[in-house]
């Protein structure tokens, strides 16, 4: 699976989670457990703010702190829907994956932030989906296209604060489990 397919693949799930939220679960806790389900979405939605700007070449600077805060306001859904189009377009401009942007590591290659904002959308898909009690299955392809570009990465994040300490996973799990797991989830 290519980045661009992961990332749209992911961008669904993620999509399809939050158009599942009721009124009533925004205070719902979820597996990230300093993150109730509006501030999970709260950081999805920020995330896909910064995404045209980055991709766009701006810098950290430039940006600012503008996406600080809440950025759901009123209508969580609509805040959602309005920062992922916008981001779903910027990665998918001709030569958008072509250059480097200004990450907080310091600039990386474009495609190595679609590969981070792929990431950050399959597993918060999977907490979004525990927080509102929504099947959680991610389909196998992305799972192991996710976990296959994460697993190298992964032991070089432990005590970053990024993720908690990976959970054990029996021999022979499902990608998606193994995923989950590394990435500090109990599946």
């Amino acid at each position: 699976m290519d980045l661009l397919d992961a990332f749209d693949t992911a961008w669904l799930e993620f999509d399809r989670r939050v158009h599942r939220v009721r009124e009533d679960q925004w205070g719902e806790p979820t597996p990230c457990t300093a993150w109730t389900v509006r501030d999970l979405v709260n950081h999805l939605v920020g995330e896909h703010l910064w995404a045209p700007w980055l991709l766009r070449g701006a810098t950290l600077a430039e940006v600012g702190d503008r996406f600080d805060g809440d950025v759901l306001g009123d209508d969580p859904i609509a805040a959602w829907e309005r920062a992922a189009a916008e981001s779903h377009a910027a990665f998918h401009r001709p030569g958008a994956l072509d250059g480097h942007v200004d990450t907080s590591g310091g600039e990386s290659p474009t495609t190595d932030y679609g590969w981070q904002m792929t990431t950050d959308l399959t597993v918060h898909a999977w907490d979004l989906a525990r927080g509102i009690g929504d099947d959680d299955t991610l389909g196998d392809e992305l799972a192991a296209a996710v976990y296959e570009r994460v697993e190298p990465e992964a032991a070089g994040w432990q005590g970053s604060g990024l993720f908690a300490a990976p959970v054990p996973v029996p021999e022979g799990a499902r990608a998606q489990d193994r995923l989950v797991a590394l990435l500090g989830r109990k599946p």
